[in-house]
């Protein structure tokens, strides 16, 4: 089981709204989630039309007048996604706990002795730092910050940083954390200005997908629903199923299991490295079979980046996949064994399909691939 906390001091960032179509479009993907709701404005709780008797401070409170254990708040959702509702009174316990012992582990508390199946439980902080932020961060393992692609949210971003750091080892507990950028407006420049800069500081901790402008996310949430219930072919709904599959894909790195790695001087790894290539070179050379090469252009020349996406690379965006400029005309050779490929080509932000391909075909969320064979 995976536990994220979503948390940013700074309001308007869409971490609300990051956190309930996150674990809707989990859900879409098979994997059971539980929604704890940690804020007391309760947003989340309001976003997706819930009214509940108790909420997460009857687990939380020792003072309540009706305690109670996790398992007996959760409302369903839909299929595979639940929540733990929240209400206003959780205001109140930043001061009962306020001189407690272990006052910031009573939500991993509650955790440990909550019994389930559940694949992810994310947790929606308050936006401040206060000790139910502090609850969220010493229950989880995994930290998902959302910035806004603007001044105010970078420089918000780095404080928040420290202070996670400072938690950890205030805590000493082991927790890491990645950046998700949301409110991304391709429209206007200066959110490609920002977005250079958030890359150039935390580039390691960045999420290859992004969030952008949607009103669709709005309108779901005042519908109180969330966007796939809404409208699943959005663009809003495609950014969260896209950064969904990429958190999905790391679900083997989770819990601290990575593989065994023996302490190796340098020059021996190094010494090692270099022969393993030249053996995979002669390898790729006698055994592979000679893929066809396939040129993917697309004329842009107003563009600043553009990137090839499709089946052949699970729809990803990062460098790897970025395309060669030449008088206007962005430019991809790859090699690809004989078989159909979907594929679009995104232009500084913008996902479109291949204008010179007329050959196409409607993807899950009602827009166009470019559809290409190879023989």
């Amino acid at each position: 089981m995976r536990i994220f906390a979503i948390a940013n001091q700074k309001g308007g960032c869409g971490k609300t709204t990051s956190v309930v179509n996150l674990a809707a479009s989990l859900a879409a993907n098979n994997r059971k989630v539980l929604l704890i709701d940690l804020d007391p404005q309760a947003h989340a709780t309001l976003g997706l039309n819930i009214k509940a008797d108790m909420s997460i401070y009857n687990v939380l409170s020792k003072l309540t007048y009706k305690k109670a254990n996790l398992a007996e708040i959760i409302k369903k959702i839909g299929e595979n996604f639940d929540i733990a509702p929240s209400s206003i009174i959780l205001s109140t316990l930043e001061q009962e706990l306020s001189g407690e012992i272990g006052r910031e582990s009573r939500l991993w508390e509650a955790l440990e002795n909550f019994k389930s199946d559940y694949d992810y439980i994310l947790i929606d902080c308050p936006p401040n730092l206060g000790i139910l932020t502090v609850n969220a961060i010493r229950a989880c393992r995994e930290i998902i910050v959302p910035v806004g692609a603007s001044r105010f949210s970078f420089e918000g971003l780095t404080q928040l940083i420290e202070i996670i750091d400072l938690i950890k080892d205030r805590l000493n507990h082991d927790v890491s954390y990645r950046v998700l950028v949301t409110n991304f407006d391709s429209r206007l420049q200066h959110s490609f200005r920002m977005l250079e800069k958030i890359k150039a500081s935390f580039s390691a901790a960045l999420y290859n997908n992004m969030i952008h402008v949607n009103i669709k996310l709005q309108e779901a949430q005042n519908q109180g629903m969330h966007v796939f219930a809404y409208d699943k072919y959005c663009r809003g709904a495609k950014d969260y199923f896209s950064l969904s599959r990429e958190i999905i894909t790391e679900e083997k790195w989770t819990n601290g299991e990575k593989p065994p790695v023996e302490r190796i001087s340098s020059a021996v790894l190094n010494n090692a490295a270099e022969l393993l290539s030249k053996q995979m070179q002669k390898m790729i050379k006698e055994k592979m079979p000679k893929f066809p090469g396939v040129t993917f252009s697309i004329s842009a020349p107003q563009a600043k980046e553009v990137y090839l996406a499709g089946d052949f690379n699970d729809w990803q965006l990062d460098k790897k996949w970025l395309m060669e400029q030449n008088n206007g005309r962005w430019i991809k050779k790859i090699n690809l064994p004989s078989g159909r490929y979907n594929y679009r080509f995104v232009i500084d932000g913008r996902w479109v399909e291949d204008p010179e391909n007329s050959t196409k075909e409607i993807n899950p969320f009602g827009e166009l691939n470019s559809l290409i064979e190879v023989k």
